[in-house]
């Protein structure tokens, strides 16, 4: 009867341990500079990045020539970084803009001016097909002498 009680006992508990599981992952993020050509992609996954026209180097040149960082920040000499995220749509245009970690009020909202500003881009594509895929970029903000900008290979293109 005790080993009964027990083998119930641990029935109950066994699912409670596998689901308090430290290190499940959460949703997987698609960024433009960290995508890879996969063997077998998922369904939904798409076989070639949205790109900016003329690559990383123009769209790093397009942000430096257009973002104006707000007075405030410039008077206190601040520097950050807003993180925004948009959909490349089939077409190549952007549409829901929105900012996932914001910086200051003033800047957030710059950061989507300039997010309107931009050129329709590379649509992402899944078998030579074109679809539509969520992009995440970083919009610098401070004194541009300051800000680095990394060079490297272009990986899609």
């Amino acid at each position: 009867m005790k080993y009964l009680l027990l083998f119930v006992l641990l029935l109950g508990v066994a699912p409670l341990a596998r689901a308090q599981r430290p290190g499940a992952r959460g949703p997987v993020v698609m960024r433009a500079d960290r995508m890879r050509p996969q063997l077998k992609p998922g369904p939904n996954r798409p076989d070639v990045a949205p790109a900016f026209p003329g690559g990383q180097p123009a769209l790093s040149q397009f942000i430096q020539d257009n973002v104006q960082t707000p007075a405030a920040v410039r008077e206190q000499g601040k520097s950050g970084i807003v993180f925004t995220s948009f959909t490349v749509g089939e077409d190549g245009r952007l549409r829901e803009l929105k900012v996932d970690k914001g910086f200051t009020p003033d800047c957030d909202a710059e950061a989507l001016r300039l997010l309107g500003l931009m050129p329709a881009w590379k649509p992402a594509t899944r078998k030579g097909q074109p679809v539509a895929a969520e992009v995440t970029l970083a919009v610098p903000f401070g004194n541009s002498g300051e800000l680095i900008v990394e060079k490297g290979k272009v990986k899609f293109e």
